[in-house]
């Protein structure tokens, strides 16, 4: 598992602010930090002086000076980050002013828009003046269900820039998704899209925007993007808001003002996936998002004035709000509307090389997809303006490691994600400093406390176990919302081990300081009472050509836990006894007995949440005849109904 695949040449390292930053650290405390190991273990050894340099390092802009760095009680959750001090968010991402390109917004019709950096603040500006005009102010809630477009990002930073609070979602979710999301939080201002478009559909969303309007009696405000749909008017919305059209309620122009708020001030409300029950509504601070982000962007990824970067992403999935904040390193942004695969496997790659994209952001299933597919990337296009592939959302198999370097391009650095909404971040991802080993992700992000815990809560290395985080992070979320004592917040993360954050994945570090991450905690599975990650199996079963896609799942059988993995088979393809076996003995060579599945059964689709990530959990419930209470969550919800009843898990 120790392939190396990539690494940095002597120059790409000298140059990227990652090193600078060591070299700047050492400098100023007389350290001798000679490689990215060294850098972390300082980092989260002297927290206060690591954050004290990013703030330094980025050019945080307090308006009223913080008492101190970190001021925390004996356990988690404890901490007040730079007490005392105020800033802004938006300020921080609004701070050029030329004719560059800020952001790129490209619909899946090809449609083209671009503001400068100039003309983004004047957007924003007008936009702010109409929403303090509407009454928006501190800790109001804006939220809105839209595309990925210039508009979302305009309003979001018109919102944060008074210092009310930012919460989205998108149009694919269902109308109890947004119901059950927005009904929490109740919103003052509503802004949305008449329709949208998707796979080469435009989708009218008319009569699902009226069905959510009549459960949020808070709104006072509609604001309708007519999007892919030009000819919407006002009167097709029933709600006692104020109802206009986007181009109707601001004019841009002027300098946008900045409202200063304390650091953990209020800034996103995220939510939970939502598939076991009503999602939580996750509070992030406006200080704690910032810091973790510049740090993230500016050193993790490399990424400065010059650069444009993409990520697949919706709005409703926290790697907008990522993607987004690239505007505070003074980096591009591009933004991608639609299907990643209409008209053809091509969209995004000619998107790299249209937009000239240095660090491209995407998922395992859509290099997977590619792969299988047969495309060649490094063939069929140029890539040259590519540094940094990023991939999130579950675990990247080594199969795929070998396709980016094989087929997709060779001089390019691979850094694998992993974090999650509850921090709007990561707690192990990628560095320009070290080199990129097959199947692995590099290490620990900076300024976090990673360990990988047995379930005696004794820190281990190279065995599975729970990853956690030892010490405070500013990206810690503040609070769930209606939560006043804090007592949700602590069941989520505090419960498993009392005083140290559990982030619920199945995790190993490796000897060489690499991190793997093999699935949600709550989706291991236990045969026999031995523990196993479901990421452990996809990356077998990913190897066997025949098979598109598949998830696993433990069923209760005699008095134990049986191994149940359904497949979607390549078109044309049966599960005859031949495949069973080539499956199961892909699965027995490359990990153990334990991991092989009673049974394998073929199905034609495999539930997904919106975000693209398998649902085990709902599939157990349905195996098991038990209801999945929240189907608004997923992607193709109408998929869960082939695993209940199946004839094959009977016997």
């Amino acid at each position: 598992m120790s392939d190396i695949l990539w690494q940095p040449d002597a120059k790409r390292i000298a140059h990227s602010r990652m090193d600078i930053f060591r070299r700047e650290i050492n400098q100023r405390h007389l350290l001798h930090l000679d490689d990215f190991p060294a850098l972390h273990q300082w980092s989260i050894e002297q927290r206060p002086a690591f954050w004290q340099a990013i703030v330094d390092c980025f050019d945080i802009r307090f308006h009223t000076q913080p008492d101190a760095v970190l001021r925390e009680g004996a356990a988690m959750p404890s901490a007040e980050w730079f007490p005392g001090g105020a800033l802004n968010f938006a300020e921080h991402l609004l701070r050029r002013r030329d004719d560059a390109v800020a952001v790129v917004a490209v619909a899946e019709n090809g449609q083209r828009e671009q503001l400068t950096w100039a003309e983004l603040a004047e957007h924003v500006a007008g936009f702010q003046a109409s929403l303090l005009a509407a009454g928006v102010g501190l800790g109001d809630r804006v939220a809105a269900c839209m595309p990925n477009t210039w508009q979302t990002l305009v309003a979001m930073l018109a919102t944060t820039s008074l210092g009310a609070i930012w919460s989205c979602s998108s149009p694919d979710f269902g109308t109890h998704g947004v119901i059950d999301r927005f009904g929490q939080i109740e919103p003052k201002v509503l802004i949305t899209c008449a329709g949208y478009q998707y796979g080469g559909k435009t989708l009218d969303q008319t009569d699902k925007l009226n069905e959510i309007l009549a459960q949020l009696p808070s709104l006072q405000q509609l604001i309708v993007v007519p999007y892919a749909r030009p000819q919407c008017r006002v009167e097709h919305y029933h709600t006692r808001a104020e109802t206009t059209l986007w181009c109707d309620f601001y004019q841009p122009g002027g300098e946008p003002e900045f409202t200063p708020v304390p650091f953990n001030h209020p800034l996103y409300v995220l939510y939970s996936s939502g598939t076991t029950g009503v999602p939580k509504c996750i509070v992030h601070s406006t200080g704690g998002v910032l810091l973790q982000h510049v740090k993230e962007h500016g050193l993790h990824c490399d990424l400065g004035p010059g650069d444009r970067l993409f990520y697949y992403t919706t709005c409703g999935w926290m790697m907008w709000n990522w993607l987004v904040s690239a505007l505070a390193v003074g980096s591009a942004v591009v933004l991608y509307d639609g299907s990643p695969f209409y008209p053809d496997n091509r969209r995004l790659l000619d998107l790299i090389d249209d937009e000239r994209i240095s660090v491209f952001g995407t998922s395992p299933k859509f290099l997977a997809t590619l792969e299988s597919s047969g495309a060649r990337p490094r063939e069929s296009h140029d890539l040259s303006s590519l540094k940094t592939l990023l991939c999130t959302g579950s675990a990247l198999s080594p199969q795929s490691y070998d396709f980016v370097y094989r087929d997709f391009k060779a001089d390019v650095c691979l850094a694998s994600m992993s974090g999650g909404t509850d921090i709007v971040s990561c707690f192990v991802n990628g560095n320009p400093l070290s080199p990129v080993r097959r199947g692995e992700i590099m290490g620990k992000s900076l300024g976090m406390a990673v360990e990988v815990w047995n379930d005696a809560g004794q820190p281990v290395i190279g065995e599975k176990g729970e990853l956690v985080c030892t010490r405070h992070f500013p990206a810690m979320p503040i609070g769930l919302w209606n939560d006043p004592d804090g007592a949700k917040l602590r069941q989520s993360w505090f419960s498993l081990f009392p005083g140290v954050w559990a982030q619920g994945d199945y995790a190993e570090q490796l000897p060489n300081g690499a991190m793997m991450i093999h699935g949600r905690s709550d989706a291991v599975l236990n045969p026999g009472g031995v523990r196993i990650g479901t990421a452990e199996i996809y990356r077998q079963v990913e190897k066997v050509t025949a098979v598109l896609d598949s998830v696993a799942i433990g069923q209760r059988w005699q008095d134990d836990v049986r191994v149940v993995l359904f497949v979607k088979l390549r078109e044309g393809v049966a599960l005859d006894e031949a495949l069973q076996e080539q499956i199961r003995q892909m699965i027995r060579a490359n990990t153990t007995p334990r991991h092989v599945p009673a049974k394998i059964v073929a199905v034609t689709d495999i539930p997904r949440t919106i975000s693209g990530k398998i649902v085990e959990l709902a599939v157990r419930d349905v195996v098991h005849g038990r209801a999945v209470r929240n189907t608004d969550a997923l992607a193709n919800p109408q998929a869960l109904e082939q695993f209940r009843g199946r004839h094959e898990l009977q016997d």
